[in-house]
């Protein structure tokens, strides 16, 4: 048995139990002999073992050196938590930390039915777990019992003061005895949970450990570049190429949640969500699912996924770049954990670059700025896992022998790796095309020196559109329609020639196909604007025609003319996009 030195004997035997061979960094701090029956205001970051650093901290002020509770008049011990799930885990961890000390474990939550919570309580709990709201309400009914407490424990107080809970929390410390031991614990100590600690504390010992840097070093972070329309295709690929057992992707808002939950589970990925306007059934199942392994995507908010534990998270990816530092550490630390390795992914905007090298500035994280993962990289990250699939190294059992044989004798060795290879790739979602964004932070020449000039495409294609300078039509319009409409970069454009009725467009040949894809049967840019394949390159008339050689020619001024174009009611968005005013007169002398 493995003795773990200042920790209750009942307590011991339940983390010997429980496989523990060693204590996490506040967990040790928490067992220090100057912290015995004191007050506390801790540092500790989600996953870092808090949960059982305080209730190791707390058992002999309640058990006051018994080996057993009795059944209780009152609670004993209260936990305030911010959030459903968050208490809930907090229960689960408490009652197998307390199982041989006979001690009942009751929550006290939102969602739940209350009056189960009531004669959970009449029966007698001598630890009880709660969010702020519902404690309060019980205490105001009068069917919890806070005379009898001995210690109260604020568990991630900083998120409960962002959620708005101050208030409820006062009107509960305020209705707790004077006499009484008060932990709280935060991820940081800011000045509102220092003047929280200063007017419900007693002289409280200050505990800071190094386990949440040493917990960001578990983790590998990476900043992707992506093109606003292609932010969903790089999170497939993201997914796809880690192929985690499970990964928390985070978005703004409860639209894109909803949003990215339908199109992924489209696309064959095993997703839940997690959103404010779920019920506490419909979350409670979602993160079963994930912990079961029925899921292994989940896509969530920040407020709803506060305070949730998902054990094996190996992938963070942020949909949206977080508001603050805080948010990015935190979201970021739900992987990494207990030594194993995590990644947290970044997914940056083209014009959000400045803004997420200041995030990572701020929360001191350096990240590694990369491409995100194309269909080359994905298809050769699973081959590496084929290979590597311990069913190509498990020995050969004799009963399989003669079927073996039989299937070598019938298909041979080829046909045979064929169909294994296909059958592995079968239930994988095939990864996405993506436009090609420069990936480091460096985003041009340094200041002073030139830009190197972009050479020609080593083989190219040509296209007609089918407007002109008749219809106004110029390359600062024309060049942005298409990197949209054909999923396409600037760098994937070369010449613009403007004729009379149709515009000439180069395009570089190995993004021919893709575009072909984009534009669909129709060759439809936008509105009535289609697009046509030229064998060879176009004769250009040489009447003063608009060129680009990237964003080089003439402009023409004006408004498009849609109407020669084609167009009919309403115009298109690059009608609105050349909507240019008229520069004013000036006055003339006297």
């Amino acid at each position: 048995m493995t003795e773990f030195e200042g920790v209750v004997p009942a307590l011991s035997q339940a983390l010997t139990n429980r496989g523990y061979t060693d204590l996490t960094p506040v967990q040790k701090a928490m067992l220090a002999p100057e912290l015995r029956d004191a007050d506390a205001l801790v540092s500790a970051q989600t996953g870092s073992g808090k949960t059982v650093a305080f209730g190791m901290a707390m058992a002999p002020t309640l058990l006051d050196a018994d080996d057993r509770f009795t059944r209780p008049d009152s609670p004993l011990a209260l936990v305030i938590a911010p959030t459903r799930e968050l208490a809930l885990q907090v229960k689960k961890e408490l009652e197998w930390l307390y199982a041989l000390t006979g001690a009942f474990v009751a929550s006290c939550v939102g969602g739940m039915d209350m009056r189960t919570e009531r004669r959970a309580l009449e029966r007698g709990a001598h630890i009880v777990v709660g969010t702020p709201g519902r404690l309060r309400d019980h205490i105001t009914r009068r069917s919890l019992d806070m005379s009898g407490l001995r210690a109260v424990v604020l568990d991630e107080a900083d998120e409960m003061l962002d959620l708005g809970f101050r208030e409820d929390l006062e009107f509960i410390l305020e209705s707790a005895p004077e006499e009484r031991r008060t932990l709280l614990f935060s991820a940081t100590v800011p000045k509102s949970i220092a003047n929280l600690a200063k007017s419900y504390q007693r002289n409280a010992v200050r505990v800071a450990t190094g386990s949440e840097q040493k917990q960001h070093l578990d983790i590998e972070y990476k900043a992707l570049p992506v093109p606003t329309a292609d932010r969903e295709n790089a999170i497939i690929n993201v997914l796809r190429f880690y192929e985690a057992q499970n990964a928390l992707v985070f978005c703004a808002t409860r639209a894109t949640v909803n949003h990215m939950t339908a199109r992924f589970n489209n696309r064959g990925f095993s997703v839940v969500a997690l959103s404010g306007e779920l019920s506490q059934s419909e979350r409670t199942h979602a993160l079963q699912a994930m912990r079961d392994g029925r899921a292994r995507v989940c896509i969530a908010t920040d407020v709803a996924a506060r305070g949730i534990d998902l054990p094996g998270l190996e992938l963070v990816v942020h949909a949206d770049l977080p508001t603050n530092p805080e948010t990015l550490l935190h979201r970021s630390g739900r992987t990494g954990r207990a030594g194993r390795k995590g990644v947290s992914v970044l997914i940056v905007p083209q014009n959000g670059r400045k803004r997420a090298e200041r995030l990572l500035g701020a929360a001191k994280i350096t990240a590694v700025w990369d491409k995100p993962p194309s269909i080359d990289d994905v298809l050769k990250r699973d081959d590496e896992r084929l290979l590597s699939d311990p069913d190509l190294n498990t020995p050969i059992a004799d009963e399989e022998r003669a079927f073996l044989a039989e299937l070598l004798e019938k298909h041979g060795p080829e046909q045979i790796a064929a169909a294994f290879v296909r059958r592995y790739r079968a239930g994988r979602s095939a990864p996405e095309e993506l436009m090609d964004v420069p990936a480091g932070p460096d985003r041009g020449a340094p200041r002073g020196e030139k830009k190197e000039r972009r050479e020609g495409f080593e083989k190219s294609v040509w296209y007609s559109i089918s407007v002109g300078r008749k219809q106004n039509a110029e390359p600062r319009w024309l060049l942005p329609m298409l990197c949209g409409a054909g999923q396409l970069s600037k760098r994937d454009i070369g010449a613009i020639k403007m004729q009379q009725d149709e515009t000439f467009v180069e395009l570089d040949a190995r993004c021919d196909d893709r575009f072909k894809a984009a534009i669909g049967p129709n060759k439809t840019l936008e509105k009535n604007i289609t697009v046509k394949a030229l064998d060879g390159v176009p004769s250009f008339s040489n009447d003063g025609g608009g060129s680009r050689q990237p964003y080089a020619g003439k402009k023409t001024g004006g408004k498009p003319n849609f109407e020669k174009a084609g167009f009919k009611g309403r115009k298109s968005g690059a009608a609105t996009a050349m909507k240019k005013k008229k520069p004013k007169k000036k006055p003339r002398p006297e």
